[in-house]
């Protein structure tokens, strides 16, 4: 047998290499372009909420930055975002907006907390006695946040009523006249005692003269740079004037253009609280785009690009300022109230004195009750942001520091209960190095729940310009893109902070209200960001740090185009850009599409200001989908170079059953001789089984070195595939020849090798009898168009993507939703199918000419010109090429429309020219049979017949 085998195989020299070179390409190409479909793939596990609709559908952040319990869990804290200080460049932004498919790409950089002083409105009017000449009232503030569970006593505030006149400074800004007062005249400075200001409020005498009355807030002590002063410790003064005719005037102290307060019927002043807000830096136009920042401005005006940072210029009484534009949000969501106790001091003496006098004098004065006030931050937040952002405003709020906060440390109880453990604290990250006794919150000296960090954003030694920023409109948060809808939208940029009572004895202490924010930065609630300006203005903020000022970005928020809820098709497509974006910029990518709230329960340690310990109730967001990036193995890559072994068995197996029916007198005299139809048939397949091991074996050789070439990674575990992927190739292709074969009857040697037509046509013309003998063995036929379909289908389908899809498409397929991604590789899979489709056809057509060799010789005998024979075969090429490409252009039209549930006319445009295509190459293909009409020994084929 293995003799046999071995002299078949030389006898047919050339057929055996041709198959054997067909084999070793079909097998070297399939093993080294496996190679290339091990890819960066986002791997989406676990269930998704489809009720579920967040503002973004894919969250990108620096490398790394998911915390561990996120990790482990999917578990992510409301306002995540606010403890993330960059890690992002603007090429990543642009990498990241570059993608397909995304609609939005919109940046976020946090940049920390910037404080501002607050009022607490106290309403004194009932206090003060109108039969008395002079008055103080006092007011004793007590703080309360977090429903009224942490209290703190501040330091008593004073009004001081006269009825004789009061002048004011009027910060004249003239360098020459800073003493100069509302009535027109000019005093000397009177010293009260290290106050930061040597011209107080003078007191107008009966008799015409002034004196001085020193506020007791205007002691620094003995604080150094840097230092802070919590709201407790800060003491303040009212010098108010009550007019004859029954209203209040009372003066300012705010800066240079501040106009004198206007007579009032109420007397209400204003106790300090010293409030944090988050600022961050975005893209007015991309978070327009995403929750519509600029249809909630409801005062000022919106954010824009075009937003810089302004200079004002040094004056008598104001340094000069680089004020940073932003937009803050019309509303606090601090808890943050003060129940205030009044009393009266009649007929006290305070003109004249120092500020520490005064303190002595009003404190060791006892006092009648005369009242109570209580009043609440947010009371006033609005008419103090409107007061800021007036044209006239003398200055922004100090902005030398920020402080950033880290994020909060768990550990998790038996029950399941999340502990927020505590840190040290370090109150002077409120201060600045360039000033003493700037204000902190009160509440700073509480629990903290999480590390802070002070920034510097200018070196405390320089005398430049003071940095502020300054309200240029106000937003409502309400008003943005899923904010108020905590329940059902998770994972907001702008999410209000509240958490409830998780077991009866926190309900009862909150009241059954939320536990709010109350103003401590380190505190365990952390607000969303409430003031932003615009994102080109950061690089010139953190000008002291160019690492920061080059990666100030925090995260990106993508909306993914075509997007507007949840289905398999729209997670699919949101999974696709996500990963093309993880591809592009190896950054940590979340897909929050179909995130959910899940309730969580947490433990805060008791507070130092009376809030006893706590279990309380997160919304928590659930990551439902769970994404990593892990190789995997692109299947549609590795379905596309199976086919290029599928057309290679169809072009192996026309051979073989070609070289079967030339050898049926030969397999019908062996069957005479007795052997049995196994032993014919395993002849068949020993020689397709020879010429597979040998193309195999040759493989291995060749891909490592092609693959090295490429740059594709292939082990040599997988090259040694080669060797049975060939073998199986070639018994595949040989299996139904080799039945065929066993079948031969050895009356077969007595038959001439014709067609299986079975009713004789009468061809009109030469078109005519081109279509007669593409009839005549249809089974050849269908081969020859079937490897050219085949390869027309993957290269319409991979066209379409490319041309009408911009590279990625997203559909579903058998109900499942799928994504695909044209590559490098799967281009050069879909050349080689389609290359080797041709070659099969244009072996069919060879074929076609070698056994009607002696009918052609018959017609050119009969005056047919080689010009008539030449049409004739290159008509039979192009209607086989014809009936492939048509049918492969279909079914790769029919598979990309069901992909995608459509058929635009770009799609038909595309399968139009791909069929257009496999036409051309295989009329091509039919010139190379042409070549052998010419050669055709006419006068001893004529001999034979």
């Amino acid at each position: 047998m293995v003799r046999f085998i071995w002299r078949y195989l030389r006898g047919r020299l050339g057929r055996s290499v041709a198959l054997l070179a067909g084999v070793l390409v079909a097998t070297t190409g399939f093993v080294v372009l496996t190679g290339a479909t091990d890819t960066s793939r986002l791997e989406v596990t676990g269930s998704v909420g489809r009720e579920t609709r967040a503002a973004y559908d894919i969250l990108v952040r620096p490398k790394g930055a998911r915390t561990p319990l996120e990790a482990r869990q999917r578990l992510v804290r409301p306002n995540y975002l606010s403890g993330q200080f960059g890690g992002l460049t603007f090429d990543d932004w642009a990498k990241v907006r570059d993608v397909p498919g995304v609609g939005v790409a919109a940046p976020i950089a946090m940049i920390g907390y910037s404080t501002m002083s607050l009022h607490v409105p106290v309403d004194v009017t009932d206090a003060v006695d109108r039969s008395l000449d002079r008055q103080v009232i006092r007011v004793d503030t007590t703080y309360e946040a977090e429903r009224g569970l942490s209290r703190a006593d501040a330091a008593p505030g004073w009004v001081y009523v006269t009825k004789n006149s009061v002048i004011y400074p009027s910060f004249e800004p003239s360098p020459d006249r800073p003493g100069r007062y509302t009535d027109g005249r000019e005093y000397p400075p009177f010293d009260c005692g290290g106050g930061l200001f040597p011209y107080p409020d003078r007191e107008v005498l009966p008799d015409g003269t002034t004196v001085p009355v020193c506020p007791t807030d205007q002691s620094a002590g003995d604080l150094r740079a840097g230092q802070t002063r919590s709201d407790l410790e800060r003491p303040w003064w009212y010098t108010v004037h009550l007019r004859p005719d029954g209203r209040f005037e009372t003066g300012s102290r705010s800066g240079p253009g501040a106009p004198l307060g206007r007579p009032v019927d109420r007397l209400v002043v204003r106790a300090f609280a010293t409030v944090p807000f988050l600022l961050a830096a975005v893209d007015p136009d991309s978070e327009e785009r995403l929750v519509g920042l600029r249809g909630a401005t409801v005062a000022g005006r919106a954010l824009t690009g075009a937003d810089r940072p302004t200079d004002t210029p040094t004056t008598a009484n104001i340094t000069a300022q680089r004020i940073f534009p932003a937009v803050a949000s019309s509303r606090a969501y601090v808890d943050l109230k003060a129940a205030t106790r009044l009393s009266r001091l009649a007929s006290p003496q305070v003109s004249g004195l120092s500020s520490d006098a005064v303190r002595t004098a009003l404190t060791a004065s006892a006092g009648t009750p005369a009242g109570e006030w209580r009043g609440d931050v947010n009371d006033r937040y609005r008419e103090s942001m409107d007061r800021r952002m007036a044209a006239d405003a003398l200055s922004g709020e100090l902005l030398e520091t920020v402080v950033q906060p880290g994020p909060v440390s768990y550990e998790r109880l038996p029950d399941g209960t999340l502990r927020a453990t505590t840190v040290p604290r370090a109150p002077d990250v409120f201060g600045a190095g360039r000033f003493a006794g700037l204000p902190q919150p009160w509440l700073a000296a509480d629990q903290w729940f999480r590390p802070l960090t002070r920034v510097e954003l200018v070196d405390p030694a320089s005398g430049g310009a003071f940095r502020s920023w300054r309200p240029v409109g106000l937003f409502d948060p309400e008003k943005l893109t899923g904010f108020s809808d905590v329940s059902r939208v998770p994972l907001e940029t702008y999410e209000p902070p509240a958490v409830t009572g998780a077991d009866p004895a926190s309900r009862a202490a909150l009241g059954d209200q939320p536990l709010l924010p109350g103003g401590n930065p380190g505190g365990y609630l952390s607000p969303p960001p409430l003031l932003l300006t615009n994102l080109d203005v950061v690089p010139a903020l953190f000008d002291r740090y160019p690492d920061r000022a080059a990666a100030p970005i925090s995260a990106i928020r993508v909306k993914v185009a075509g997007v507007d809820g949840f289905s398999e098709v729209n997670a699919e497509r949101v999974r696709a850009a996500a990963e093309e974006i993880a591809r592009r910029t190896g950054l940590d990518v979340d897909i929050t599409l179909g995130s959910s709230p899940e309730p969580q329960t947490v433990e805060l340690a008791a507070g130092a200001f009376g809030r006893p310990e706590l279990r309380v109730g997160e919304g928590w967001s659930s990551i439902g989908v769970a994404s990593r990036i892990v190789r995997a193995v692109d299947r549609k890559s590795l379905t596309l170079f199976a086919l290029v072994l599928v057309v290679c068995a169809l072009f192996l197996g026309n051979a073989v059953s070609a070289a079967v029916r030339d050898r049926r007198t030969e397999l019908a005299v062996l069957s005479c001789l007795g052997w049995p139809a196994r032993r014919i048939a395993a002849s068949v397949l020993g020689e397709v089984a020879v010429i597979g091991t040998v193309a195999g074996l040759a493989a291995v050789g060749l891909s490592l070195p092609l693959a090295a070439v490429l740059d594709i990674r292939v082990p040599a575990g997988r090259a040694a595939v080669a060797v049975p992927v060939a073998l199986a190739l070639a018994l595949v292709a040989g299996l139904v020849p080799a039945v065929g074969a066993a079948r031969t009857h050895p009356a077969a040697a007595l038959r001439p090798v014709r067609g299986t037509s079975r009713r004789r046509r009468h061809a009109r013309g030469v078109f005519g009898l081109s279509v007669v003998n593409l009839t005549r063995v249809p089974g050849r036929t269908v081969l020859g168009a079937g490897a050219l379909a085949i390869g027309v289908a993957a290269l319409t389908v991979l066209a379409a993507v490319t041309i009408a899809f911009h590279g990625t498409v997203v559909g579903t397929l058998l109900g499942d939703a799928v994504s695909v991604t044209v590559r490098g590789v799967d281009r050069l899979a879909a050349g080689a199918t389609v290359l080797l489709g041709v070659v099969a056809v244009a072996d069919v057509m060879y074929l076609n000419v070698r056994d009607r060799a002696a009918e052609l010789a018959t017609l050119r005998a009969t005056g047919w010109t080689d010009a008539a024979l030449v049409r004739l075969i290159a008509y039979e090429g192009g209607l086989l090429g014809l009936l492939g490409a048509v049918t492969g252009a279909g079914a790769g039209l029919a598979a990309a429309a069901w992909l995608v549930g459509d058929v635009p006319y770009r799609l038909v445009a595309v399968a139009v020219g791909t069929a257009a295509v496999g036409v051309l190459v295989a009329g091509v293909a039919a010139i190379v049979p042409t070549v052998l009409l010419r050669r055709l020994p006419a006068a001893r084929l004529l001999a034979e017949e």
